[in-house]
This record gives structure tokens, sequence and C-alpha cells, in this order.
């Protein structure tokens, strides 16, 4: 698209015929607002995009920041998502405000804003004017400074790098002798590693912890 070109488009099959090689071109940063996750896509099409981003975010090649309401929380297939986002490196905030304008903006040069359902079917507005596009990129900036980690609002544990690894461990099915031996740690400091990630997740047994960590979408 030319600078300072808007056009509207109507559904979803429309957006993706003459805008969706913009969402596959992103670079850089890649911005979301939007009151829960239906406002786009299909969960089909959710996790075929977050499978083409996830090799460039774990590159830290991309920034993306997603920002929803608590209403993306009431269902269980989006909170999964959601987590799943996280997990691949993506930053996800929740927000209490009302998100009215739904917006996604790629690499600050392309906008594209969501408009109202007539007829079971929205018009999207897409635009690379940034006389447009910046104000709206400040106005999602202090949404998001006031928003929520996601990881805070579900009450998520904290498991770094070493947790990650024993989850590892007990997912292979590894005895504590070859598992410390392979962190290259020793046998006791394994066992208290083990029993403080068990703490974290709020678990009686390693089974249930990797159930858990399953759940919380923590698993590498």
């Amino acid at each position: 698209m030319p600078n300072d070109q808007v056009i509207t488009v109507r559904g979803e099959d429309e957006l993706a015929t003459r805008a969706g090689h913009l969402f596959t071109g992103v670079n850089k940063e890649f911005l979301c607002a939007a009151t829960d996750m239906d406002t786009w896509s299909h969960p089909s099409a959710r996790a075929a995009m977050t499978a083409r981003m996830r090799p460039t975010i774990r590159k830290n090649a991309l920034t993306v920041r997603k920002l929803y309401t608590s209403a993306a929380l009431a269902i269980a297939e989006q909170r999964g998502h959601l987590l799943q986002l996280v997990a691949v490196g993506a930053q996800v905030r929740i927000c209490e405000a009302d998100l009215p304008h739904e917006t996604i903006i790629i690499d600050r040069r392309v906008m594209i804003l969501a408009g109202p359902w007539s007829s079971g079917d929205r018009e999207f507005t897409v635009t690379t004017s940034p006389a447009l596009i910046d104000p709206v990129y400040g106005l999602f900036d202090a949404t998001w400074e006031a928003a929520v980690p996601l990881a805070d609002r579900l009450e998520l544990p904290l498991i770094g790098p070493d947790g990650r690894a024993i989850l590892r461990t007990l997912g292979a099915g590894l005895t504590d002798e070859v598992a410390a031996r392979s962190m290259g740690i020793s046998l006791r400091t394994y066992r208290r590693r083990v029993a403080e990630l068990l703490r974290a997740l709020d678990s009686d047994s390693r089974f249930q912890a990797g159930l858990r960590a399953g759940e919380l979408g923590l698993n590498p």
C-alpha cells in the first residue's frame, strides 16, 4: 500500500485477500488491542499465525505486544492460546478498560481498525497514514502501561530457565542421577530444585507438576 492510503474492506475473507500479506510481512513489531481473540480470526487462523511468528519471536527479532480485556480470559481455549503466546516470547497484558477501537499495528507503518458488526460481518479499515497511525500508537502505549501482565492476572508461578530445565528432565523420564549429570549439578542440588519446583507449581508429585505446568503453558 502507498503511504497515506486508506481502504475499507468487509469481513475477514476480504481482509485476508486484500491485506493478509501484511500480517506475514511484519519485521520488527506487531501490536494488537482487542476485546478478545474472536475479533480478528477463528482458532485455526490464530494457531497458524502463531506458528509463523514463533521462530522470529524466539530469535528476539520481533516484538509482539497483545492487549486484551478480561473477556479474553473467560474462555478456556482463549486462555490457552494466550499462554502459548507468552511461552514463545510474546508479551500479553490485560486491561480493565473497554477497547472500543480494536486495532492491529504492524511495524508502525500499517494499521488495521475493526469496525462494528453489521449483518454478520465487520468492516475493517486499513491505513498506512502516519497521521492516523501515530496517535493510535500513543494511545496503545498509554493503555499498555496501565494494564496488567497476563502472568500476574492469572497468578502464574514464575518459572525461570532452571525450572524449565527441570521440567524437561521430568518430561524425559530421566533418573535423578542422570538428570543431575545432564544439568551439571549435584544430585542433592537437583533434588532440592525439584522440590522448589513442586512448591512453585503447588503440586504434591512430579507427575502432578508436569500436568500443572502443561495447564499453565509453562512446558518447554
